[in-house]
């Protein structure tokens, strides 16, 4: 009997085993058929479907007990298109990423049957209509992204039972309602994005109450009531954005509970009250921006507290009495902005000893004391502006002492005395001087005319008297000035900026006379009329000569510095080109540091094939101003855009460090129209940044070769939303301080859906990440775009952005090359465009007849944004829009 009991025992286990070995090869051959459809309905690069080893294929990850049983599948970044329905039927999944893809329709129910499923990506997509309640079926789920995409609705409730959930996030939709309330009792939750949505209502009072939440924003939306006081209560929380609602309420207590907070982003609602004095406990706080509230009281000397504190900006607000003399203690401090309050008192000099601060903006307050004589001791301070206050007494010598200064504003203030002329001794000072509107008396100083660099000059409304001198023809990029409403006697001096001005930047002085004030200077006040009349002859003569010869001096500098380059470039393409194959591959630069930033690519892409590729002629793709392109094959099937840095700029290599943290910041900016770097590899000569690759190219192409061909069809539609899509991302760089050194149409990508994308945006960080105006020696752009105040300054400025992207707008416009021959000799695109009503050309006339022609919608809506382009080429930098306003003049194009 037991000799047949143990029988029988092991004829049910030899059953039940091949039972399970049954099963398992059922599943394995359900995988392989569901992977082999899907990767046919998708068209997966790198899937090879004669093979059936599909536990090899890109972005395939199966179990590891050799049941052949897809665990994971990651097909981001391919921008494909199709049907995801039926991964549904990969019932052993537990990561699936689809980000990054041209997805679109609604996000699959049957997802929901993904029992296993513990992350879902379907960020970066075009997945509409409302978020499947089904999804609340996955109880496993631990991160879901449904951001970037075009979700409507609410977040359906049933998604309560994601009790598991630690990152959700679904930012950059349509989504609308209220935030649930279950989100708060998500007990493992840590991030929480919802920004640039449609939500309402309430943020969740039990936000941060059950979780260990450490990053929540939900910027941009229309929230209302106030800041949860549970949102500290454990403690953990970093990240704090809820900028643009409208919130009410004050900041709670409770905020000081939150010691890892790094930065606390809460402008533009509708807050009250003063800031707590527990912001103090904070000593990891960096970032702290409250402007554009109904905050008020005084500003508690408690910041002082946060040593680690960079940037103050509590601008627009209702704070009254003086900044806290503690304020010295900040050592990091950058930025303080305190703009458009009630304060008063004297310009802080403890502040003044903050050895790293950058900008300090007291504009618009009541400040009432006197400039102190230590104004600059700082030795870094690029911004200073005071305008709009009560200042009083004489602007001191010690002012000379700015020598790093951009920006001097003291307009609207009682500041009495004369121009010291060492204002002179600030040969950096660019953006402007303002001392209008106060009550300066005497000459203008002589030594004015050393500021060379100076492109706004402003000095009305003063006492101000006699000449103004000849020495200020040596501002030679002065283009807007007003000497208005003084006592200046005498003539005008013969001097483009001076004449090209309207004549209101010269009226109010009853004894100046001369272009562009109308009528001539009579006897001159006893001058000799004719010996006057050829001083101004040879005066004028010497102007234009001497004119010419700085423009001509200017070019031919630029023209040289090109010129370098193209050597550098032929001798380094005829140097590879004399090394065979073999030796190149041998001697394959040793990588010294490299890193991929997005931790699903790391597995997809190879060094060794990055290198290779780069080696390869038939590879490069484009040659830019600061860097040459390369297309990069990986094994895994993904294809990269490798940007190789010019020899000029291999200086960054020595400072390695420094550039890591740039590009590490830089892959973390997210905006729907930049291209963010993915990677980068350092080797000891070369630096490599890796991009995802755009296979419709650059906006160059687009215009000028589709153009060229018989079956092109004009679209103006796609035009200007290209236009509107890099306004956005010139506009976001602008937000975040920002520059461009080279802003160009072969430096807008094309996705492939023609989504623009602003590229070489690293490229203003790395080369000197430490100047907020990225000045460098080399030549900063690309012939036809360089603003022209570029050729006297060798400054970038966000103006100038500005002008070089209207000379993108031109050539969207007009599908012209920004320099061609057919305009003339020494004619670009603006030049030309901005000539048309001295050629007796219309406005019609400049578009491209190809688009304007088609219907009148079209012709009026190029006509509308041909305005925006002339105004962002204005020859005066102060005239030009800025980036944000050039997005709503866009918008207000498509809306109408």
């Amino acid at each position: 009997m037991a000799h047949l009991s143990y029988m029988l025992t092991v004829f049910i286990l030899v059953v039940l085993l091949s039972r399970i070995q049954l099963g398992n090869s059922q599943l394995f051959f359900h995988d392989q058929e569901v992977v082999e459809a899907i990767g046919k309905e998708l068209s997966v690069p790198g899937w090879d479907v004669n093979t059936t080893d599909y536990c090899s294929w890109n972005g395939i990850v199966c179990t590891s007990n050799n049941s052949m049983v897809v665990e994971r599948l990651d097909l981001s970044g391919f921008r494909l298109q199709g049907n995801v329905t039926l991964i549904s039927e990969l019932k052993g999944l537990k990561w699936l990423d689809l980000s990054n893809n041209n997805f679109q329709g609604s996000i699959p129910l049957a997802f929901g049957n993904l029992s296993e499923l513990q992350y879902l990506d379907l960020s970066f997509n075009k997945f509409g209509n409302c978020i499947p309640s089904e999804l609340g079926m996955l109880r496993g789920l631990k991160a879901l992204n449904l951001s970037k995409n075009s979700l409507t609705g609410a977040i359906p409730d049933e998604l309560i039972g994601l009790e598991n959930l630690q990152d959700f996030q679904v930012f950059s939709n349509k989504l609308n309602g209220s935030i649930p309330l279950w989100i708060g009792n998500l007990t493992s939750l840590n991030v929480f994005t919802g920004y640039e949505n449609q939500f309402t209502g309430n943020v969740p009072v039990n936000l941060g109450l059950y979780s260990e939440l450490t990053l929540l924003n939900l910027h941009s939306n229309q929230l209302e009531g106030g800041i949860p006081e549970s949102i500290c209560a454990n403690g953990y929380l970093e990240f704090l954005v809820l900028t643009q609602n409208k919130l009410t309420g004050t900041i709670p207590e409770s905020i000081g509970r939150c010691k890892r907070l790094s930065s606390i982003r809460i402008g533009n609602n509708k807050l009250s009250g003063g800031v707590p004095k527990s912001i103090g406990n904070i000593s990891s706080l960096t970032y702290f921006e409250a402007d554009s509230n109904s905050l008020s009281g005084e500003i508690v000397p408690e910041f002082a507290k946060c040593s680690n504190l960079t940037l103050l900006n509590l601008a627009s607000n209702e704070f009254n009495g003086t900044i806290p003399a503690e304020f010295g203690k900040l050592n990091n401090l950058q930025e303080l902005i305190v703009s458009g309050n009630n304060l008063y008192g004297e310009i802080p000099t403890s502040v003044l000893r903050c050895k790293n601060l950058n900008k300090l903006d007291l504009s618009n307050n009541m400040f009432n004391g006197t400039i102190p004589v230590d104004i600059c001791n700082t030795s870094r301070l690029q911004y200073l502006l005071l305008g709009e206050n009560v200042i009083r007494g004489e602007i001191p010598l010690e002012i000379g002492n700015c020598v790093k200064l951009l920006e001097l504003e003291m307009g609207s203030n009682e500041l009495t005395g004369s121009i010291p002329p060492e204002i002179g001794h600030m040969k950096n000072l660019q953006i402007s001087l303002n001392l209008s509107h106060n009550r300066l008396r005497g000459k203008l100083p002589q030594d004015l005319g050393k500021l060379d660099k100076l492109v706004s000059l402003d000095v009305s409304d003063n006492q101000l008297s006699g000449n103004i001198p000849l020495a200020l023809k040596g501002m030679q990029s002065l283009i807007e000035v007003d000497f208005s409403s003084n006592e200046f006697t005498g003539p005008i001096p013969a001097f483009a900026p001076f004449q090209k001005s309207p004549n209101s930047s010269f009226l109010g002085n009853k004894d100046l006379c001369g272009d562009p004030l109308s009528g001539g200077c009579g006897d001159l006040n006893g001058y000799d009329h004719n010996i006057y009349g050829h001083k101004v002859s040879y005066r004028i003569v010497l102007t234009v000569i001497g004119s010419g010869l700085a423009v001509f001096v200017s070019v031919t500098v630029v023209v040289l510095l090109f010129m370098m380059r193209e050597k550098q470039e032929k001798a380094a393409k005829e140097a590879a080109a004399g090394n065979n194959t073999i030796d190149e591959i041998s001697s394959r630069p040793v990588i010294l540091a490299g890193n991929i930033f997005v931790d699903n690519l790391k597995q997809a892409i190879d060094f060794d094939a990055v290198v290779k590729a780069i080696m390869k002629d038939s590879n490069k793709t484009c040659v830019g101003t600061f860097s040459t392109v390369y297309k990069a094959d990986m094994p895994s099937g993904m294809i990269l855009s490798v940007k190789k840095l010019k020899s000029m700029d291999r200086t960054i290599i020595h400072h390695q460090s420094k550039m890591i943290r740039e590009l590490e910041k830089l892959s973390k900016l997210v905006h729907d129209n930049l291209s963010r770097p993915i990677g980068f590899g350092i080797y000891e000569d070369v630096v490599l940044l890796l991009h995802e690759y755009h296979a419709n190219g650059t906006l160059t192409q687009y215009l000028h070769n589709s153009s060229q061909n018989p079956e092109y069809k004009p679209d103006w539609p796609t035009r200007l939303a290209i236009a509107t899509g890099v306004a956005e991302g010139l506009a976001f760089l602008h937000h975040v301080a920002i520059i461009h050194l080279d802003i160009s149409s072969g430096n807008v990508l094309l996705d492939s859906n023609f989504k623009p994308l602003v590229s070489e945006v690293e490229i203003s960080r790395l080369l000197d990440p430490s100047r907020g105006t990225a000045s460098i020696s080399a030549v900063a752009g690309s012939f036809g775009y360089i603003p022209p105040e570029y050729a006297y300054t060798m400054q970038v400025t966000a103006p100038g952005n500005v002008y070089s992207y209207g000379v993108v707008l031109l050539e969207i416009l007009t599908t012209r090359l920004p320099v061609d021959e057919a305009f003339g000799e020494g004619i670009d695109l603006v030049k030309w465009v901005h000539g048309a009503p001295a050629r007796g050309e219309t406005p019609e006339q400049i578009l491209d007849a190809k688009l304007s022609t088609i219907s009148f919608s079209w012709r009026k809506e190029m006509l509308a944004a041909l305005k925006v382009a002339l105004l962002c080429t204005d020859m005066t930098p102060a005239k030009r829009p800025k980036m944000k306003k050039v997005v709503e003049m866009l918008k207000e194009i498509t809306e109408s």
